[in-house]
This record gives C-alpha cells, sequence and structure tokens, in this order.
C-alpha cells in the first residue's frame, strides 16, 4: 500500500474542522449547565442584573460611578423588552437585555439613536430584534470562555420565535470583527454617541433569515427548539401602564401575529 501524503491545503482544512468541532462541543458543554432566566418587572434578580452592569461599565470606563452601583435605563421597562441573566451552577455569568420592535411597539433604543437608518424598516413592517445591556462577570467569563456564545444565542432565539427581518448588533468598534465573523453582520453607520455611555457604538445588521441556517451549520449549538424559545419568549412581560388591559391585548396581538409568520 502506498501512503500518500496529505496536501497543507487538505491537512489545514481538516484541522480547522477538527477545532470548530471541538470548539463547538466546549460550547455545547456549557449550555448543559446554563441557565436562562428571564427577568420580568418586579423580579428581585433585576438588582443582580443591574449590578452586573454596573460593575462591567464601571471596569470598562463606560460609565461613571454612582451611589445605587446599579445601572438600568427606561428601555428596562417599555412592553417589547425581554431582560435574562445566564447562571452557571446557579451564579449570574452574564446578562442580556433584548427588545423586539414592530411598527405597533417601536421602542428600543437604537431606534432612538440611528432613526434615519431603522425607522423605514418598522414602517415597511419589518420586526426587529435589538439586543443590547451584554455584559459578563469578570471572574466567571474567564473561566467560562464560551460564555458569549452562550448569552448570544439567546438573539437568534428571539429572532427565529418572533420571525425577525433584522437582527441588530450596536457595538464598539473593537467587537465588530465578533460580530462579523460569527453571525455575519455588516456595517450600517460608523461610530456615534450613544446614551448614557461613554463610547460611541456602531450599528451592524444581517438579514436574519437569509443568515440563519449558515450560522446553524457552522455552530450548531445556535440551534434550538420551539419548546424551548416558547418557554423563553411565549408570554411577554407584564408591565405598569395606564390601559394595562389594552396594552395586555395588543402584546397577545403580537404574538399570534408572529406564530402566525412562523407558520407561514
Amino acid at each position: 500500500m502506498v501512503q500518500v501524503a496529505m496536501s497543507h491545503q487538505s491537512r489545514s482544512a481538516s484541522e480547522r474542522e477538527s477545532a470548530q468541532s471541538s470548539f463547538s462541543d466546549r460550547v455545547a458543554k456549557l449550555l448543559d449547565r446554563i441557565d436562562y432566566r428571564r427577568a420580568d418587572r418586579g423580579d428581585p434578580q433585576r438588582e443582580a442584573i443591574f449590578r452586573l452592569r454596573y460593575q462591567a461599565y464601571l471596569r470598562d470606563g463606560t460609565i461613571t460611578r454612582n451611589s445605587t452601583k446599579m445601572f438600568f435605563d427606561r428601555y428596562d421597562d417599555t412592553d417589547n423588552a425581554y431582560l435574562f441573566g445566564l447562571y452557571v451552577d446557579d451564579e449570574l455569568v452574564s446578562s442580556i437585555r433584548i427588545h423586539v420592535a414592530t411598527k405597533e411597539h417601536p421602542y428600543f433604543p437604537t431606534l432612538d439613536v440611528l432613526p434615519e437608518y431603522l425607522q423605514s424598516a418598522l414602517d415597511a413592517g419589518n420586526i426587529i430584534v435589538d439586543p443590547t445591556r451584554f455584559v459578563a462577570d469578570e471572574r466567571l467569563s474567564r473561566i467560562h470562555r464560551a460564555v458569549p456564545y452562550a448569552t448570544l444565542r439567546l438573539c437568534g432565539m428571539a429572532a427565529r420565535y418572533f420571525g425577525a427581518d433584522q437582527l441588530l448588533a450596536a457595538v464598539r468598534a473593537e467587537h465588530q470583527a465578533f460580530y462579523r465573523r460569527i453571525f455575519q453582520h455588516r456595517i450600517v453607520c460608523g461610530p456615534r454617541p450613544y446614551p448614557l455611555l461613554a463610547r460611541p457604538i456602531s450599528l451592524m445588521t444581517i438579514d436574519y433569515p437569509t443568515v440563519a441556517e449558515q450560522v446553524h451549520q457552522r455552530y450548531p449549538f445556535f440551534r434550538s427548539t420551539l419548546f424551548e424559545r416558547r418557554m423563553l419568549f411565549e408570554r411577554p412581560p407584564a408591565r405598569s401602564s395606564h390601559n394595562q388591559p389594552q396594552l395586555q391585548e395588543n402584546l397577545a396581538t403580537f404574538v399570534e401575529c408572529s406564530a402566525a409568520r412562523r407558520a407561514g
């Protein structure tokens, strides 16, 4: 039998595939230990999330000190906001906030900063998922290197559950390469000031239905079941309002329309 040496190109491709498989396995193992917890208004775990935000932003030089040692804003209480804490072995390791915006529910922070890029999409009937306030515990994220992927997995789940057209990423310049590599995000607008934060933010976006399957094939851990998505997103958080019954009716209609769109 004659042994044929593997070409450098083939060996490199094989090594990349092996590394990718090993990486996906590490993320999958962490997901087995991750507990996604939605923190609705009035939930005591919100304070822990706001403290985690404060520590992360203060460490990063994005905010200044305050007496509460918490960081939150008015968008945490909009009727289309989903605030999550991620726990590993019952320790809060990261958090992210996700807004699901439509023409009827156009409340999300990035719209206020970049209306010229987003308002027309809303007016056209697009569904936009806007993840913001992504923070992680410094110590635990060093131990669990796959935390960013486990956290951002929620964004794809939200986009799929609500039938989103666009999945945004309002990020600093140094984070653009990560989002471009993982989700194929493209830059829409260069850095500009962002409310309450000292550092400028760029807008990136993807057409989610176009790239979703490619992302899932490359990173299988981003896949999710309908049951998992329903557990996380089916019941929008109750919000205080001068017309609460109408608000809840509108939210119920929104969920029904999203479900019909997914089924279609």
